[in-house]
């Protein structure tokens, strides 16, 4: 049934090309692709799966293939005009890159599919798990909850064995000649070793820190036995449903060595924080997760993420482990296993709940890290020549590899107007009317086959202005790997960050320098409109593009101006009923929201009308799991107080790491909580409301930018990591180990515990989008 799929797909991509070539005059195709474009706009209104699905993409191929057809026969410049031809090149270049994207990316999604549940059967045999959690450099309040949060998965509690595998304690690190190195590396050990044993898991390290990641999870994998493996970033804290929402799949397959859910999150990625579009737009990764590994999954090619996932054991072992070749293990690992016949799955539920990274230095820090690292895939092990892949599966993997030099063609639409506006060159021979004709219906129709398959998880020009701010740093990324496949190496992404103050990034620089370049290139429009009146049409489309430019970087502008940010984690909307502990009264309450720091609670108007910040409370809530006790100490850090009742702002106060357990059954095992979040934000705006809301936000976010460069720091400004979840400096992290809080780390000593200074927490990145 594939292969027909697939050969029923290319018999209409051949007929759509023999049309496209075709002869007509330059009134026959405006007024056929204005045709085509009101039918997609119709067809947009009804079901978008099946035979309605198919015409949609076979209509917008159409109109696309015709702009190929016309761009490559009658616009490049001569190649006898260089000064012409070089810049016209690169940009034909680009623009067919990006036909070339759009093309695999259909073919990839042409139809999604959607898995039925197989949930685990309350009888049924449930096969042994080994939950791992790699680790490096985290905090142990951190580790505490992810690991808490693992243990209470609703499973057998003799068929799962959760490890922490924790490569900052290795032998090496403690051996380290660097004094102060080695004595961290030996209190870590120390501290998440008693921490292990206080949540009743396993602590697993090893000699040496080979292979980073990959390294760290064979190292797991000698060291259990498993039947499936479950893989959790230090950050990504499971739901209790976890398990019985995965495994199920297995035992339908025995050839099925992978089952990925998706990753979310409970912050926001700078984009989101600085442009404020995370309570009502769709992040960046649903796109990724709620269409294209649903897409991927059709053809058999849904691939390992890195976390998030239950893997066979008995694959792993045969293909000798995770791989470690590029620095994205994930997808590596996933392509070696597919091209060994083995099948992969895609269950579309948010089942863990993790972190972004906050500031745009450690952002692009993480984006460079995914672009290498497949980058590297494809010069190390190119999936066009890998054996026992299908045709399908190549295509799908190209897609997901090749994606990545999409800072190539930004850079290059960026900077192309520019070569009018500034040197008068021709580097796109078109009239006003050919212009109109084929480039304006193309981009229309690009728009709305981007709002008709991505409608409910991306708005209008949302994927341009993610390339855009990543695309200056990560073009000097894809050339040392393109210079040195081998070079990069693992790099754990800052995640939990802080900022006290708002700021221009450190690495804002570059656009605002391109936001005054493109400005200059606004001038430079005016004056050929007066100077040169004869190439008004021209200038009027150049000037326009660069126009289009300009609200491109000025929305960048918005996302390096960082706000400030005092939370570490963001807080989540729940409803739960609750008791107030306050002396010796009981108070009926309600959890209204909750992050892994502190809770909002709400309370009756006169139920506690002497309570001050700064007081200790007891909450008491039902439990999802099986806890020992379902007591949790807080802090009240706010009051407010109205009408309708009382509102405590409070911290939780953490006096035994056992009551993490509390935390995470509090904020992380109701799965529901982020599917109904998730589905909050997923909203179809449809084009014209989208292209008018990007414009908006644009404009102010132009002008919010360029305030910062008029902003005078404040005496002693500096970046700093706190550990709290309210607006005021956290307290001093628990100390686990049991050991005296104000010993500091030494090059001597053999004690070392938590500070109460700021801390930074630094965890393993989710490997793809």
């Amino acid at each position: 049934m594939r292969l027909l799929t697939l050969l029923l797909w290319f018999l209409m991509v051949a007929i759509i090309i023999f049309l496209a070539t075709q002869p007509v005059s330059l009134t026959t195709h405006f007024v056929t692709s204005m045709i085509v474009i009101i039918i997609i706009a119709i067809l947009k209104m009804f079901d978008r799966r099946g035979a309605l699905r198919a015409v949609v993409l076979a209509l917008g191929t159409a109109v696309v293939l015709r702009y190929v057809y016309w761009r490559t026969s009658s616009t490049i410049p001569p190649i006898d005009e260089l000064a012409n031809f070089i810049p016209g090149i690169i940009l034909y270049a680009a623009e067919m890159y990006s036909v070339f994207m759009l093309f695999v990316s259909l073919f990839t999604i042409a139809d999604p599919l959607n898995r039925p549940r197989r949930t685990l059967a309350p009888d049924s045999i449930r096969p042994t798990v080994d939950i791992f959690i790699p680790s490096y450099n985290e905090s142990p309040e951190l580790l505490a909850t992810t690991i808490s949060a693992a243990r209470q998965i609703d499973y057998p509690e003799d068929r799962f064995t959760v490890y922490l595998l924790d490569d900052g304690g290795t032998d090496q690190r403690i051996d380290s000649p660097n004094p102060q190195l080695a004595a961290q590396a030996a209190e870590r050990r120390r501290t998440l070793q008693q921490l292990c044993r206080d949540l009743g898991v396993n602590y697993l390290t090893r000699a040496q820190n080979v292979h980073a990641k990959a390294g760290n999870l064979n190292n797991g994998l000698a060291h259990s036995t498993g039947e499936f493996v479950v893989v959790l970033d230090a950050d990504h804290a499971p739901s209790r449903d976890f398990l019985n929402e995965t495994i199920g799949y297995f035992a339908a397959d025995p050839r099925l060595f992978l089952v990925q859910t998706p990753h979310f999150f409970i912050n926001p990625d700078p984009l989101e924080h600085n442009l404020e579009t995370w309570n009502r737009m769709p992040s960046e990764n649903e796109m990724f997760y709620g269409v294209i590994q649903k897409g991927l999954d059709k053809w058999n090619a849904s691939f390992f993420c890195g976390s998030a996932a239950v893997l066979r054991r008995e694959a792993l072992e045969e293909s000798g482990g995770f791989s470690g070749l590029s620095i994205t293990e994930d997808a590596e690992t996933a392509l070696g296993l597919h091209a060994r016949g083995w099948n992969s799955a895609y269950v579309d539920r948010p089942m863990i709940a993790g972190l972004q990274p906050e500031t745009f230095a450690s952002f692009i820090g993480q984006r460079s890290r995914w672009c290498q690292g497949m980058l590297q895939i494809l010069m190390l092990n190119n999936p066009l020549l890998k054996r026992g892949l299908s045709i399908p599966q190549r295509i799908c993997y190209l897609s997901s590899i090749l994606y990545w030099l999409f800072p190539f063609s930004r850079l290059a639409f960026l900077f192309s107007p520019l070569a009018y506006l500034f040197f008068g060159l021709s580097i796109f021979d078109a009239s006003g009317a050919e212009f109109a004709a084929y480039t304006t219906t193309y981009i229309v129709v690009n728009i709305l086959m981007q709002n008709y398959n991505w409608s409910r998880v991306r708005w209008p020009f949302i994927s341009e202005l993610y390339e855009t701010i990543q695309s200056i740093y990560l073009g000097r990324a894809l050339i040392a790997v393109i210079l040195k496949p081998r070079a990069p190496s693992f790099k754990v992404t800052t995640k939990g960050e802080t900022t006290r103050f708002s700021r221009i990034s450190e690495l804002g620089g570059p656009f605002y320098v391109i936001f005054f370049i493109l400005t200059a290139g606004l001038v430079a429009m005016v004056w050929r409109l007066i100077a040169v009146p004869s190439d008004s049409g021209v200038s009027l489309v150049v000037g326009g593009w660069n126009l289009f430019n300009m609200l491109l970087m000025g929305a960048a502008l918005g996302v390096v101006a960082e706000r400030r940010q005092l939370r570490s984690s963001q807080r989540v909307s729940i409803e739960r009923p609750a008791e107030i502990i306050y002396g010796d009264r009981v108070i009926p309450a309600r959890i209204d929201d909750v992050s892994v720091n502190g809770a909002r609670i709400l309370v009756p108007a006169n139920a506690l009308r002497s309570i001050r910040a700064g007081e200790q409370i007891t909450m008491r809530f039902q439990t999802m799991a099986p806890l020992p006790t379902n007591e949790l100490p807080l802090t009240v850090r706010s009051v407010v107080r109205d009408d309708g009742g009382m509102s405590l702002g409070s911290e939780f106060a953490v006096e035994d790491p056992r009551q993490y357990k509390l935390v995470a059954d509090l904020v992380f095992a109701n799965s529901d909580e982020w599917i109904r979040f998730q589905a909050s934000r997923r909203k179809n705006i449809g084009v014209v409301r989208g292209v008018i809301a990007f414009v908006r936000v644009a404009l102010f976010q132009t002008v919010r930018g360029l305030s910062y460069l008029f902003r005078k720091p404040p005496k002693n400004a500096r970046r700093q990591n706190l550990d709290g979840g309210s607006d005021m400096p956290a307290p001093p992290p628990h100390n686990f180990s049991g050991a005296d809080p104000s010993a500091v780390v030494s090059g001597t000593g053999s004690t070392a515990v938590l500070q109460g200074a700021p801390v930074t927490r630094s965890v393993n990145p989710t490997p793809y989008r």
